[in-house]
C-alpha cells in the first residue's frame, strides 16, 4: 500500500486542475479558432492542424497564458502566425508539385454562397485578410482583432476599412455589404 504524502496530494490536485482547466478551455475555444484556421488556410485538414497547433502552444505555456484577460487572443495570434508560415510552406510545395506532377490542383469544398467571397479573402494581403477573417468568421471587435494581432486598433481599424475596399470592387459590393 503506497501512502500518499500532502506535497504529493497538492501536486496532484494542481494537475488536475490545471487540465481541467486548459480542457474547458479547449472546449469553448475549438470551434472559433479552426473556424479561424479553415478561412486563413483554406483547408479543412490543414484548419484541423493549425487549431491543434495553437492549442498545443497554450497547453505548454498554460501556466502563464491562463492568467491572460483573453487566453484564446493568445491562440488565434498563434494560428494566423502558423497560417502564414504554412502559406509560404505550401506555396513553395506547390509549386515544385506543379513542376512534378499533371495540371491537377486539389480545391477545397465551400459552401456555393461563400466560395467566391472567401477566396478573394485569401489573396488580401496578410494581415487584412486576419482581419476580415476575425472580424466576420469569429465576430471579433475591432479592441479584440487588434489584440489577437498586436498592433493598435487604428491599425486595425485600417486593414479592415483596406480588405473592404478591395473586396467591395472585386466582388461588385458596397462595403455596407460586408
Amino acid at each position: 500500500m503506497r501512502v500518499v504524502t500532502d506535497e504529493a496530494s497538492d501536486r496532484l490536485s494542481e494537475n488536475v486542475g490545471f487540465r481541467r482547466s486548459f480542457e474547458a478551455f479547449y472546449a469553448s475555444e475549438l470551434k472559433a479558432v479552426v473556424g479561424l484556421a479553415y478561412v486563413l488556410s483554406g483547408s479543412r485538414a490543414g484548419a484541423e492542424d493549425l487549431a491543434q497547433e495553437g492549442f498545443l502552444a497554450a497547453y505548454r505555456e498554460w501556466d502563464r497564458i491562463s492568467g491572460y484577460d483573453d487566453a484564446g487572443a493568445w491562440v488565434r495570434r498563434v494560428v494566423a502566425n502558423r497560417a502564414v508560415s504554412g502559406f509560404r510552406r505550401a506555396r513553395v510545395e506547390t509549386r515544385a508539385l506543379i513542376r512534378l506532377a499533371s495540371d491537377r490542383h486539389v480545391v477545397p469544398e465551400f459552401p456555393a454562397e461563400s466560395e467566391e467571397l472567401w477566396q478573394e479573402v485569401r489573396r488580401l494581403p496578410t494581415r487584412q485578410k486576419q482581419t476580415i477573417a476575425l472580424r466576420y468568421l469569429d465576430r471579433r471587435s475591432i479592441a479584440d482583432i487588434a489584440r489577437i494581432l498586436e498592433c493598435s486598433e487604428n491599425t486595425a481599424k485600417t486593414h479592415l476599412k483596406r480588405a473592404q475596399r478591395t473586396l467591395s470592387k472585386r466582388l461588385g459590393y458596397t462595403e455596407e455589404d460586408l
